[in-house]
């Protein structure tokens, strides 16, 4: 794209976008997507991505320029020397930094969960890491207003412009979720929870196996990848409960298949104990399905009114929660599936890209 001379380039630095299963990649490559349209915003200006992931270059070529990522940038004799009129921080515990102190400097800050993950000298390294990005920074953007509530409950913000800009819901205006899909991973041949993320402890998936012991004639179907410690614990719950025919841990699965389960089941489950926004919850609502949460973080906040919570997770308890949730929702299922679709329409990439701008060019 012709650009207007002088133009202001902004460089985004969005290294993760190389993993497209992970969700720092997941955001950096939508919000690239989005801000790839803003078409009168990049008349005069130039955005600038860190990336050497081929398909995404292909997507958003034209519009958008590219930096080569390169993983020794990370260190500071190799840091980016390139000079920029902005620099945006997309991801808050990225080591990547600009070599010049002097470039405007804007960070989005998505959760401070490491807070309660890290310890020892781990924990000091992020700590010190996230207090001096925040120092160096002209404003900073948080995904939702738990992300600002907590950021400021353990860290100094310097008198600096704060802005809440949620991500948007990946699948608005994604024709894919209107096709019809039969073949996947695994079909179910029952009624089936579905619930998906990382199988890392946080996500507390344990639970809803727990939970399914009192209940009947319903099968657990969790997405997610398998390489970890917290996926060995959950195999061995399976088998100490005889689940094996009713909790079903999917690994990683394709866009599709994803559709798939979520047009499909009963119901949604995300019992997570940390959420910096919960894209999932979004997601579910999409289809109009009952969504069971955690009442903790930042889940009421994209939950909304219409979700069911879970205040703690004794498994029969939650099980209680589940059954009269479902009675609810299918004594007033119109009312339940057009909320949640309507809640999922306010979330949208093209706005949050719509907002950057507007932030990139207050601080220009």
């Amino acid at each position: 794209m012709k650009k207007a001379y002088p133009y202001k380039n902004i460089f985004l630095e969005t290294h993760n976008i190389k993993n497209l299963h992970s969700g720092f990649g997941q955001f950096n490559f939508n919000l690239a997507k989005a801000l790839s349209k803003e078409t009168e915003f990049l008349n005069d200006h130039e955005i600038v991505l860190n990336c050497n992931n081929d398909s995404v270059k292909k997507e958003l070529n034209g519009n958008i320029s590219f930096n080569k990522y390169l993983p020794i940038t990370r260190y500071p004799l190799f840091r980016i020397k390139k000079k920029f009129n902005l620099w945006h921080s997309v991801n808050q515990n990225t080591k990547i930094e600009p070599a010049s102190k002097n470039v405007p400097y804007l960070l989005t800050i998505h959760d401070v969960n490491f807070l309660e993950e890290e310890s020892g000298k781990g924990l000091d390294f992020r700590v010190n890491q996230l207090k001096s990005k925040i120092k160096r920074s002209a404003a900073i953007v948080y995904v939702s207003e738990f992300a600002k509530q907590s950021t400021h409950a353990h860290f100094h913000i310097p008198d600096i412009p704060e802005y809440v800009i949620y991500n948007g819901n990946n699948f608005n205006n994604n024709p894919a979720r209107n096709i019809e899909i039969n073949n996947t991973k695994y079909n179910p041949n029952k009624p089936f929870i579905f619930s998906i993320g990382q199988v890392v402890e946080k996500k507390n998936f344990h639970t809803l196996i727990e939970m399914l012991r009192f209940l009947s004639d319903i099968v657990l179907v969790i997405a997610g990848g398998l390489n970890t410690a917290y996926a060995e614990l959950l195999k061995e719950k399976i088998q100490y409960y005889k689940l094996e025919n009713r909790v079903v841990l999917l690994g990683n699965i394709s866009e599709s298949d994803k559709i798939y389960y979520y047009k499909n089941c009963h119901a949604f489950a995300f019992p997570s104990l940390r959420e910096g926004f919960g894209l999932p919850v979004l997601e579910a609502m999409t289809f109009g399905k009952p969504v069971f949460l955690s009442n903790k973080t930042s889940l009421p906040e994209i939950g909304g009114t219409h979700s069911f919570y879970w205040d703690n997770f004794d498994a029969e308890e939650m099980a209680n929660v589940f059954e009269t949730g479902m009675s609810m929702f299918e004594g007033n299922k119109d009312i339940f599936k057009s909320a949640y679709i309507n809640r999922s329409q306010q979330f949208t990439w093209e706005k949050a890209a719509k907002q950057y701008t507007e932030v990139y060019k207050s601080i220009l």
